[in-house]
């Protein structure tokens, strides 16, 4: 079905379905950040707390090397084949990353191969989210209508949000209700990862009912040269820095205060797991919330002012939160520095998918939207784990206040020179 017949009860139901398997996708992504905290001993024993810390942040770091590759890959695939397609692809891959976690014996019944397992298991999950956020991006851009777009494609990350949500709420019940800290240790830190293999199958069930945008369908006929190749997407240089220059800031703000900050909670703040966990579900679930709302905002006012704000405040807050946070020593004191910092995140957060869905023309947009954001996520975003870890270690952790504040002072230049895309969107051309 062409989506200009769709009605807006079918649009309502593809823009859940999209957004349905996206939340699975990252709930199978962050199973590992909340859950490392438990199994790290099993891959890395005989180490200090932050040295296997440190370990199993590596390898959420190298998993991020392959997010390029699928953004490319499966940029390639939604632009040439469709949007829906390359969606049903990924969670596929999700689900066996997923599953190979849960199985993978541990370090003192196979050794080393052990940690190899985990790295194979996040290259495959590091290929499936590289390519589910371009793809996901455009799916729901695409499929919004043009005085709502903000609004719609918002719920990508309300559902990011929302994965991460679902794995620190699987956590809080297996903490508080089900097993004991040595059981999570032992073997409960596995039940996350066949739930996330049981949910993905699921999220391909949704996915292989959606329907098709009408972006992609206009250009069906388009040379096939033309369609989701790097060549093509060269053409725009502007529009591949931009998204590169406004990725950067945002998306290291982001990974630090969702999810490193369970960690900073433990291994700095010196709250319990239970606290952190706890701190970290309820403002992530207010950050869900705070999305659409300025997504509409945007739609009002233009995505260009929710930008700059929080360049300008990330620029001058980030510092003094994270070092007033280091130094709390009250829980919900430690929850109000997290929320006043996820509020500014916010003006980055709920927007930045229809901006950069917004810079592209559809032949090459999911490769547009998902190559240099998965190429700027893997170098910045996907290392702040391990780089914050590393000068803790080496006690000099307010570094890393200071190397965050320089990136998002970076993304606030690209900010103040862009236009604003509500005004010169490609996706009104199609």
């Amino acid at each position: 079905m062409n989506s200009s017949q769709i009605t807006t009860a079918q649009r309502i139901k593809a823009i859940v379905g999209g957004s349905i398997g996206n939340l699975v996708e990252w709930y199978d992504w962050y199973a590992y950040a909340a859950f490392s905290i438990y199994f790290s001993n099993s891959f890395f024993p005989g180490s200090s707390l932050t040295a296997q810390l440190l370990n199993t942040a590596g390898i959420f770091a190298v998993g991020f090397l392959m997010r390029p590759v699928g953004g490319w890959l499966f940029g390639s695939i939604a632009d040439r084949i469709g949007r829906k397609k390359a969606m049903t692809f990924s969670v596929l891959l999700m689900s066996f990353g997923s599953l190979l976690i849960a199985l993978t014996p541990t370090y003192e019944t196979i050794g080393v191969f052990a940690p190899i397992l985990l790295l194979i298991a996040r290259l495959l999950q590091g290929l499936s989210v590289g390519g589910e956020y371009g793809v996901s991006a455009t799916y729901l851009s695409e499929m919004a209508t043009s005085n709502r777009r903000g609004f719609y494609s918002s719920f990508q990350y309300v559902t990011l949000i929302g994965g991460q949500l679902i794995a620190l709420g699987i956590q809080l019940i297996l903490q508080k209700l089900l097993l004991t800290e040595s059981q999570l240790e032992d073997w409960g830190w596995r039940i996350p990862f066949f739930i996330g293999a049981l949910l993905s199958v699921i999220a391909l069930y949704l996915r292989s009912n959606l329907h098709e945008t009408e972006a992609f369908e206009n250009k069906k006929d388009l040379n096939e040269k033309k369609k989701g190749s790097v060549r093509e997407l060269l053409k725009h240089p502007k529009a591949l820095l931009t998204v590169v220059g406004l990725t950067l800031g945002g998306t290291l703000a982001f990974y630090t205060y969702t999810t490193y900050m369970q960690k900073f909670l433990v291994n700095t703040v010196h709250l319990t797991k239970e606290q952190s966990t706890l701190i970290s579900f309820i403002s992530l679930f207010i950050f869900a919330c705070l999305q659409p709302a300025f997504g509409a905002l945007s739609d009002k006012i233009g995505r260009r002012p929710l930008l700059l704000s929080f360049g300008i405040l990330g620029t001058v807050f980030t510092y003094p939160l994270l070092n007033a946070l280091s130094m709390t020593t009250s829980m919900w004191g430690a929850f109000f520095l997290i929320m006043s910092a996820l509020i500014i995140v916010s003006g980055y957060t709920s927007i930045n998918a229809v901006v950069k869905a917004e810079l592209f023309p559809s032949e090459v947009r999911a490769l547009g939207v998902g190559l240099p954001y998965a190429l700027t996520v893997a170098i910045f975003g996907g290392t702040a784990e391990y780089l914050a870890l590393w000068l803790k270690q080496e006690n000099v952790e307010h570094y890393f206040y200071w190397y965050i504040t320089a990136c998002i002072f970076f993304s606030l230049v690209v900010y103040a020179r862009m236009k604003d895309t509500k005004e010169t969107s490609t996706l009104d051309k199609d």
